[in-house]
């Protein structure tokens, strides 16, 4: 019987799933984190088949699996999905070998087929949209550069750019500044700003203030209100236009929200989407992704070798009982 290596490669860390033609989850296991643009093709690789010797054993015999299924962040453009997809045929990973950007692998994990859009706000943010014809649009992605704003990063940020303007009289006063210095154990918001500049604080801690954002936020406080209410048309026009692209405004079509800013459910974000939507787009039917993206990738891989839709059920059925 055939099989699938899927893979789902994030900024913190690696997912693999071994699944047979007929949807049996074989194994499982979580690896370094995958990050190409900063750590490098070869190095963002390697973490993929570290997981996967760890899941199968240091002695795995090559190919791992006859089609290999890696949906991925940092892989935003085509001449990177290229440039990783060579490095892992050039490993003899697998027979055959697919890489996409992860956005594809959330919107075949949440919705019911290949087609319809998927908006990720995790550490970042990012859309895509598969007409039911097969056509695909999608963004850049490269953060600012390329018009983005948000996610869990672009929200730490704002928020503790509030934060230190209400702190020090450039901005308009907000509960947000007492919030970050008791989050962080800090005397002051500055202390926070030069612990982070001076590297004795991770950047990456300020996802951490995603939470905190949403808390302040449901207290009624006006300037972390219109944080999350920019994040929600953020969401909002990424999933419109790509509608708008394919023409599919006027068809029902599942919009799949994932990432860990939206999955977590905060009522006040995911209202407001949830309103925007029905202004915008009312025939397009919001769906919280509730399986992993290595779901996703498991799927499209099953999809590749034209897998009957009981084994994609069972796949489904697994990843929903280990949930």
């Amino acid at each position: 019987m055939r099989t699938v290596l899927a893979v789902d490669g994030g900024n913190s860390k690696t997912d693999v799933a071994l699944v047979a033609e007929d949807g049996s989850v074989l194994a499982t296991a979580r690896g370094a984190a995958f990050q190409p643009q900063s750590a490098g093709v070869g190095v963002a690789i390697d973490a993929v088949g570290d997981a996967v010797r760890a899941m199968l054993g240091q002695d795995a015999a090559l190919p791992f699996a006859d089609h290999v299924a890696a949906y991925v962040a940092g892989a935003d453009l085509p001449v990177e999905e290229d440039a990783l997809r060579d490095e892992i045929v050039a490993r003899g990973y697998g027979g055959n070998v697919v890489v996409g950007n992860d956005t594809f692998a959330l919107l075949r994990a949440g919705a019911s087929g290949p087609a319809g859009v998927a908006v990720v706000c995790g550490a970042g943010i990012n859309a895509v949209a598969v007409s039911p014809t097969g056509e695909v649009t999608r963004y850049p992605a490269l953060g600012r550069l390329t018009g983005d704003w948000g996610g869990g990063y672009g929200l730490g940020e704002e928020t503790l750019w509030s934060a230190i303007r209400s702190e020090d009289g450039r901005g308009p006063a907000t509960a947000l500044e007492r919030a970050v210095r008791e989050h962080f154990g800090a005397s002051t918001v500055e202390r926070v700003s030069l612990d982070i500049h001076f590297g004795d604080l991770p950047p990456g801690r300020l996802h951490e203030l995603v939470p905190v954002l949403m808390a302040v936020a449901a207290s009624g406080d006006a300037v972390a209100r219109s944080i999350v209410t920019r994040m929600a048309d953020e969401v909002t026009v990424l999933g419109v236009v790509a509608l708008r692209r394919l023409d599919l405004l006027d068809t029902p079509m599942e919009v799949v929200l994932g990432g860990g800013v939206l999955t977590a459910r905060d009522p006040l974000l995911n209202g407001l989407i949830e309103e925007r939507f029905a202004e915008q787009a009312p025939r397009a039917k919001l769906v919280v992704a509730d399986v992993p993206p290595i779901v996703g990738a498991a799927l499209l891989g099953l999809d590749a070798l034209d897998a009957a839709e009981e084994a994609k059920a069972r796949l489904r059925a697994h990843f929903h009982a280990a949930a």
